[in-house]
């Protein structure tokens, strides 16, 4: 089956800049230019530039045109996306291992983030997530079990199954909070996450809800030199 013309331009500009031909700051075709080049219609080729836009990739100014973007990954603080979804979205490999994933009982700010009583059993898991065999994001998460029944039994890594993927799959998402910090790196975050040794972490505090209420209490740590957030809202 023939895949949407708009995936064919999308994955050409993104062959483009990984191979060097576009750098960040360089300007990309137009809609018109690559309308033409694809033979597809003006709507094609601005879907194509929108979802690369979306993703963090390009860059779009309204009179100057539409530029590759900071190469470091963008991940969407308005939107919450799983995270292979992204990378498989930049057009890069993504891979998961599995460092740690059983029952715990919760401590006094574990208990209070997922509305259970302390010294409840819950479940934990702590991934390693790679972008091109290269550490993106550590997650330490804390699952209210109520709404997670069989999640320590998940191959999370295989098939690109996250946490993330499941328990939107068993609890639907409806609302979650964040907090975004800067914050120095431990010795293990700087040997897990590839860090220089004065380089920061970018972390990021999230609960999630369903509909009956707090699913999990997640923490994310980023490399501060190969990751940023942002987002775009309409009013």
């Amino acid at each position: 089956m023939n895949q949407p013309r708009y995936l064919t331009i999308k994955q050409a500009l993104l062959r483009r800049i990984d191979a060097g031909e576009l750098c960040a700051g360089d300007r990309v075709a137009s809609e018109n230019e690559l309308a033409g080049e694809f033979s597809v219609s003006r709507m094609t080729a601005r879907r194509a530039l929108d979802e690369l836009s979306e993703d963090g990739v390009l860059v779009r100014s309204q009179g100057l045109g539409t530029f590759v973007a900071d190469e470091r990954p963008n991940s969407n603080l308005v939107e919450i996306r799983n995270i292979a979804d992204e990378i498989h979205q930049r057009g890069h490999v993504y891979r998961a291992q599995v460092l740690a994933l059983n029952a715990v009982f919760a401590n006094q700010k574990q208990a209070r983030q997922l509305g259970v009583v302390v010294d409840t059993q819950v479940y934990f898991s702590r991934l390693l997530h790679f972008e091109n065999d290269l550490p993106l994001q550590l997650e330490e998460r804390w699952v209210n079990p109520s709404f997670a029944a069989g999640y320590l039994d998940q191959p999370f890594g295989v098939d690109d199954l996250t946490p993330s993927r499941f328990l939107n799959k068993m609890a639907p998402l409806t609302e979650a909070d964040h907090l975004i910090e800067a914050v120095p790196a431990s010795d293990f975050l700087r040997e897990i996450l590839h860090l220089a040794e004065t380089e920061p972490c970018l972390k990021v505090s999230r609960r999630t809800f369903s509909s009956a209420g707090v699913v999990s209490y997640t923490h994310l740590y980023h490399p501060g030199s190969r990751f940023r957030l942002g987002g775009h809202i309409n009013y």
